[in-house]
């Protein structure tokens, strides 16, 4: 029956919306947590060695963080792969262009599909920056993510590649939630300007939540 689900239309696009719908769970959560760095160096370092103790003791130290980041693994996959199947299967569908092109519909899948290709890579370029340390630029300190956080933002190309990737993120949330909201059966004539609406504030806010970090230690408001 899985297997069935999985090759169906339906059921790709339903593990699309169930995984977008999770991962946007948890980029609420990550932002909150970021915005702690206006708060000062101790707040901020405290807040990131909870993320490592939640739990305690039933759970071991970090294992509710490492179970948080199996999921996010599981849910970024099942979404890229959902979403290049669906793209191909729409492709073989529609091997030659439309006579008269859909100017708004085509729009939207540009933007979700490149979309999530910036995403893609910013999420490996972010984990090897502020939780490997591996490309991380003046010297990786571990249990410091406070100075961390400054050093990647004191250079113009972490600013860039952080902010672009948060634009991206914007836009593919915009996109993404109100079809997530179709595909499980949420939407309606009634809800639909509701459901659109909800989708652009959660895209500005999380933008604006997520780029606040870059810009206030550019502007020596973080420091």
């Amino acid at each position: 029956m899985a297997r069935t689900v999985w090759d169906s239309t339906v059921g790709k696009k339903t593990v699309m919306a169930v995984s977008g719908l999770v991962m946007l769970l948890y980029l609420v959560a990550h932002m909150i947590g970021n915005l702690k760095i206006f708060f000062g160096t101790t707040e901020f370092n405290e807040y990131a060695h909870w993320l490592r103790t939640v739990g305690e003791p039933f759970m071991h130290y970090e294992w509710t963080l490492w179970l948080i980041r199996v999921v996010l693994v599981v849910a970024v996959v099942a979404h890229a792969v959902s979403a290049f199947q669906l793209s191909r299967r729409g492709i073989k569908a529609r091997p030659s262009k439309y006579v008269h092109k859909r100017k708004r519909a085509d729009y939207a899948t540009r933007t979700m599909r490149w979309g999530g290709v910036i995403l893609g890579l910013f999420i490996v370029w972010h984990i090897l920056d502020l939780t490997t340390g591996t490309v991380h630029s003046g010297g990786f300190e571990t249990g410091k993510p406070y100075q961390n956080v400054v050093d990647t933002f004191s250079t113009w190309y972490g600013n860039t590649i952080y902010i672009v990737a948060m634009l991206a993120l914007g836009l593919h949330i915009r996109h993404g939630f109100w079809s997530a909201a179709q595909t499980l059966g949420a939407g309606s004539r009634t809800r639909d300007r509701a459901l659109k609406t909800t989708a652009n504030v959660l895209a500005l806010l999380l933008t604006i939540g997520f780029v606040a970090v870059p810009v206030g230690v550019m502007t020596g408001v973080v420091s």
